[in-house]
């Protein structure tokens, strides 16, 4: 009889484990999502260029030229009458209405020596909403007593960047 018992204890727990009871089990469905967005691209307005002007040196000093191309001079350097100077100009597109930051690297100038500038520029801006902006960049030209008459040239880099 015990082992009929047995037989039957076996049976009977073996039987239940193997047969999930409603409800112990649920499956839902998820959701992903993906966006891409339009490549920021900044290009340089080919007809703009960050120009300090025609001046004297004397003892040197600064030229300096704002964001909107106006410019100054410090020291003992003078602006040659009838100089102009302006303010160089980039373009951006990108995803319409997002914001973008904007940062500016110094440079030097070359030609029969060598000056060095910095450049100044808005932190950023943003995209209208057909994915466009644009801003300007002006510096300061450190101009040493010891420059020599003659062209200078040179170039700097402007990056932006999707904040």
């Amino acid at each position: 009889m015990k082992k009929i018992i047995l037989a039957t204890a076996v049976v009977a727990l073996s039987s239940t484990s193997a047969f999930a009871a409603s409800g112990n089990t649920s499956t839902a469905t998820g959701a992903a999502s993906a966006t891409i967005v339009s490549p920021l691209v900044v290009t340089h307005d080919s007809a703009a260029v960050l120009s300090f002007g025609k001046f004297t040196v004397g003892t040197g000093g600064t030229v300096s030229v704002d964001a909107s191309g106006s410019a100054s001079v410090t020291e003992d350097v003078g602006f040659v009458p009838g100089s102009t100077a302006s303010a160089d100009a980039f373009s951006v597109t990108g995803d319409a209405s997002r914001s973008f930051a904007i940062t500016t690297t110094g440079g030097s100038v070359t030609g029969p020596g060598t000056m060095t500038f910095t450049t100044t520029a808005a932190a950023g801006g943003v995209l209208s909403a057909s994915g466009t902006a644009a801003f300007t960049v002006g510096g300061k030209l450190t101009v040493p007593s010891t420059a020599t008459a003659g062209v200078y040239t040179g170039t700097y880099s402007a990056t932006v960047t999707y904040n």
